[in-house]
Formats: C-alpha cells, sequence, structure tokens
C-alpha cells in the first residue's frame, strides 16, 4: 500500500469517532434517513442471504439509476444471485425503492472509515462488485481487494479537476485503479484520462445509453391531461437553484403550462413560493389559470416526460452540474432542449442535435426564441418526437456491452464450474 493511502486510512481512522454525530446532524437537515443511519456506519440488521452475491454501487441519483437497467437483466438471466444495490443519498434510495425489481436488497453505502466499510465487506461478503461512473473510495477499495472481491468500474467517468488531483499522487491513484478487473470508461475523455493515471481500460460504455422508458401511472397521467385541458406542457426536469426563474421568465406568456420537477424535491416549497404556484406534493393539481405548477415529488419524471411536449433539461444553465441524461425525455419521445453545460452527456447530446431530437439555448434569452417556436408549430414538435423515439430505440447495445463485460467476474451458474 503506498504511503497516501496509508495516511488516508489512518486519519479517516481517526476521524471516525466523529462520525455518528456528523450523520446526525445531517439526518436532522434531512440528508439522511435517521432509520437507517447505522448503514452508513456497515451495520444492518438485514441477514445476508445464502448463495453468491453479486454489489452493485452507484453513489447518487444518476449513477444509480444508470444501473437499473443492468441489474434488470441480471434478475432475468442469473436468478441464482443475490443482487445488492448500495447508494449513498437519501434520494437515490427513495427512487430504489420504487424502481428496483422484487428480491434485490437496497443498503446505503458505507461510510469510507476503515470501520464501517470492515463491518458492511464483512457482513455483505460479496463475490463481486460492479461501481457505476466514479467512485474511488480507498477504504472500502482497498478492503474489497483483501476480501478477494472481484470488481469491475462500469461507465467510468472521470473529469479534468478530478483527474488532475489523482495525478498528484500517481501510484496511488494506479494502485485503486489496479483493484478493478475491468474498467470501462463512459466517453473517450475519461478513457484518455484514466490510461493517463495508470488504468488499463476496456472498450467505451455509457450505462446511460441502456435503460427502458420510465414508468408511469395511467390514471395519473389522465387525470393531468384533463387539468391541463389541451394547453402544451413545458417541463423543466431536474432543475438546480437559479434554473427555475430563468425557465419561467423564458416560458412566460407563451400560453403553456410549464411544469418544474426540481432534481431535489425538498425545494419545491420554497420554489412554489417564489412562483405563486400550486404543488404536487400537497395533492394539488393545476388550475385553468395557473402558468407554473411544481411537480415536487419522487418517482414520477415517467409520467411527467408523457404529459410534456417539450422538456428543458435541468443542470445545464447556471452552475457547473453538467446537465441530465437526456435519454430518458427521448426513450418516451419528449423533444429536449438543454442549456450549454452538458459535459456529463456531451457524446449522447451531439449525436441527438446531429438527429434534431435536442436543441441548444445558449441563455434565457435564446430559450425562450426555442420554446416560442416550438409551442407554436406541432409539426416541429411532432417530428422531433418521431427522431428522439427512433433516436432512444437505438441504443440499447449498451447493454448488452456491459452484461458481456461483467460475465467473467459473475460467480458461475450453481452446476457449472466454468465461466458465467
Amino acid at each position: 500500500m503506498t504511503l497516501p493511502l496509508c495516511l488516508y486510512g489512518l486519519a479517516t481512522g481517526l476521524a471516525s469517532p466523529l462520525v455518528p454525530a456528523l450523520l446526525a446532524r445531517r439526518a436532522r437537515a434531512g440528508r439522511e434517513d435517521p432509520e437507517r443511519i447505522g448503514e452508513r456506519l456497515g451495520r444492518t440488521s438485514r441477514p445476508r442471504p445464502n448463495g453468491p452475491l453479486v454489489w452493485l454501487h452507484g453513489v447518487s441519483v444518476g449513477e444509480s439509476l444508470s444501473l437499473l437497467a443492468l441489474v434488470e437483466a441480471l434478475v432475468v438471466r442469473r436468478p441464482d444471485l443475490t443482487l445488492l444495490v448500495t447508494s449513498g443519498t437519501r434520494t437515490s434510495a427513495d427512487l430504489l425503492a420504487r424502481r428496483l425489481p422484487v428480491g434485490v436488497l437496497h443498503q446505503y453505502a458505507p461510510v469510507d472509515t476503515p470501520g464501517a466499510t470492515r463491518r458492511f465487506l464483512d457482513h455483505w461478503r460479496p463475490d463481486a462488485g460492479i461501481f457505476a461512473e466514479s467512485e474511488l473510495w480507498p477504504n472500502l477499495i482497498e478492503g474489497a481487494r483483501r476480501r478477494g472481491v472481484r470488481l469491475a468500474l462500469v461507465s467510468a467517468r472521470i473529469t479534468e479537476a478530478t483527474a488532475r488531483s489523482w495525478s498528484r499522487v500517481p501510484r496511488t491513484a494506479r494502485r485503486l485503479l489496479s483493484a478493478f478487473e475491468i474498467l470501462l470508461p463512459q466517453d473517450p475523455a475519461s478513457a484518455d484520462r484514466l490510461l493517463a493515471l495508470g488504468g488499463t481500460c476496456g472498450e467505451i460504455l455509457n450505462l446511460k445509453r441502456a435503460g427502458s422508458p420510465l414508468p408511469f401511472e395511467p390514471q395519473a397521467l389522465e387525470a393531468l391531461k384533463e387539468a391541463v385541458a389541451g394547453r402544451p406542457v413545458i417541463l423543466a426536469a431536474s432543475t438546480h437553484p437559479g434554473e427555475e426563474d430563468l425557465i419561467a421568465r423564458a416560458a412566460e406568456g407563451l400560453g403553456a403550462l410549464l411544469v418544474i420537477a426540481p432534481r431535489h424535491p425538498e425545494r419545491g416549497e420554497a420554489i412554489a413560493r417564489d412562483l405563486g404556484a400550486r404543488r404536487r406534493a400537497l395533492g394539488q393539481i393545476p388550475g385553468p389559470g395557473d402558468a407554473v405548477w411544481i411537480a415536487d415529488t419522487l418517482g414520477e419524471m415517467g409520467l411527467l416526460f408523457r404529459l410534456a411536449d417539450v422538456a428543458v433539461m435541468g443542470g445545464s444553465f447556471p452552475g457547473d452540474i453538467g446537465g441530465h441524461n437526456p435519454l430518458e425525455p427521448a426513450r418516451l419521445g419528449a423533444p429536449v432542449i438543454t442549456g450549454p453545460d452538458i459535459a456529463n452527456s456531451a457524446d449522447i447530446y451531439a449525436e441527438m442535435f446531429d438527429e434534431v431530437c435536442a436543441l441548444m439555448a445558449r441563455d434565457g434569452a435564446d430559450l425562450r426564441r426555442k420554446l416560442a417556436g416550438l409551442v407554436a408549430d406541432p409539426v416541429l414538435r411532432r417530428r422531433m418526437r418521431e427522431a428522439a423515439l427512433a433516436y432512444a430505440g437505438r441504443q440499447g447495445e449498451a447493454l448488452e456491452t456491459a452484461l458481456e463485460a461483467i460475465a467473467s467476474l459473475l460467480p458461475p451458474p450453481e452446476g457449472k464450474g466454468g465461466e458465467a
């Protein structure tokens, strides 16, 4: 082990007594589930099932959702495996509770202290671990390595800033990356950065390209369509602070209903107060005189994308979020408008721009022009909808690529001694 890893282990071990108080403070702020704080410390009351167990991890909403298609496929193809999915945020846990197939377990990921990671790994004893995107927690990775857990980092994404930080400790970066038998970068830029840090990369794989259309409740959709009463619907999807006002000003006076679905639904009350809008979280539906409606609930993006005539993707205007996955609306035929910050899905957006199923708005004024054009032109909306559905339908190859790549890591099916 390298000196920085030893120092990191020592520092996190010394800080361990402070972690319960920190988690309790986060729970009071609504950022941790107070009933499940033990899981963050590596403690669980849930027994480990007998037999082989495969662990899949995504830290937050985007990473966790990108794993869903892989989880669903493994449930069908390898019913002999127990699947454990971990995530690190309360929002991702709430979404996974609604979306995970029956029988798949969810736990909060342990904080990266020596004790918490040891308790987690000793209890669950995973045979293989599949991490999504950008998780390089030293204690967790080193602990898994020592126990012989076969690891993969799939759809791996590393920013230039993160790569620059790891380049200051090159031997440590190389050691952590070497723990992954399979390392599949999400895009060419990430591949170059991972190679420069000493990683051995396989082919490009972006799990955001895989997946099925988001679920919805048909009765809820019919009720909302009736409330909308034929008005065009502009959906501001997964917005962050600063974006709601920008999009509301761009949509003002267009004769459409603006539905705002904040990335973090707990912000709904403040947004509704600022914009004088009704809230879905309170059971309120949009009235005929409402210009804005706040959809501050979890697990309903499939419903909202189906309702939308145009989807404005959040996380792409002010700030440095990098945008959110445009394939979710595309799978449901929603024409997409994004701001200029699309680093998280730049390759997907480039293809969608080429096929005219997505448009970029440089700023609020440009967004207003594009919204006005789409709201006024149902033929253009229909063409973009058809293009989006066609594009999304061609992206299923990513799932087969992922399944083929990880097959060698999985425990062999019962009764077989060869490769799975």
